[in-house]
């Protein structure tokens, strides 16, 4: 599916293939907290890096976030408008060949999950009311399976 994305401003603009555009995984961390805003989460999506198009890339900014119990950088490279300061995507060195847009940041319409992936609940903060359905998976941490395993065994 190809997924049409823009920051509040428009002045970035991007088109990414996805086969992965449900946006299930709610991250209640404190850099998707902080960084994307949202409900107290985000949502990240998979698609393929080789089919990402970008226009207003000048108007791009890169943040890495330092770990909490490391302070050290993190493979995590957050990409935002440096205009609106929109969250667009996270990109990860360790699987480069994936971008992560924030479901946020996307403007086609986009299907709904059958279901969702509570992660990071140990991060949540308490004003944030967790909307979990019973069919609804919940982790403290990250969860064992990829976007593209839960995808798999949805049959998506």
């Amino acid at each position: 599916m190809r997924l049409d994305g823009s920051c509040h401003c428009k002045r970035v603009t991007f088109q990414i293939e996805s086969d992965h555009p449900y946006p299930f995984n709610l991250c209640y961390c404190s850099i998707c907290r902080k960084t994307a805003g949202g409900g107290g989460f985000a949502i990240n999506l998979g698609g393929m890096a080789q089919s990402l198009c970008v226009r207003g890339e000048s108007f791009i900014s890169i943040y890495r976030a330092l770990l909490d119990i490391t302070e050290k950088e993190s493979f995590c490279e957050r990409r935002f408008c440096k205009i609106c300061g929109s969250a667009l995507w996270v990109w990860d060195s360790r699987w480069p060949e994936l971008i992560h847009p924030f479901a946020s940041a996307i403007d086609t319409p986009l299907p709904i999950p059958p279901s969702k992936t509570h992660l990071m609940l140990g991060s949540k903060k308490e004003w944030v009311d967790a909307d979990v359905a019973k069919s609804d998976l919940q982790f403290s941490e990250y969860p064992d399976e990829s976007i593209a395993q839960w995808h798999r065994k949805h049959n998506l």
